[in-house]
């Protein structure tokens, strides 16, 4: 019964999607847009093709810049674009 108890006390924020994509924008302030690019079989012809989407992502300390590469998060809307944030800047450009 005390373990059943300490499972549902502990509040859980679900399993949250996260991205690692490509900064291709930083002019606004505290957004970035990242292009996200997967690789999937074509429907039909199997052939893997690359498909790419781009995300608007909340960066607090304007931190990225163009051509870094990030890891965003899902997040609560922040405005009617911004849905992800920022989470680390795997590598910065050179």
């Amino acid at each position: 019964m005390e373990t059943v108890k300490e499972d549902t006390v502990e509040k859980k924020r679900g399993n949250r999607k996260e991205r690692v994509g490509n900064v291709v924008s930083d002019c606004q302030d505290k957004t970035i847009v990242v292009e996200v690019v997967r690789r999937t079989p074509h429907r039909l012809y199997k052939k893997v093709i690359k498909k790419q989407k781009r995300f608007a992502a909340h960066d607090e300390k304007n931190e990225a810049k163009v051509g870094d590469t990030v890891r965003i998060v899902e997040t609560r809307p922040l405005s009617k674009t911004k849905k992800w944030r920022l989470l680390e800047i795997i590598s910065h450009a050179e």
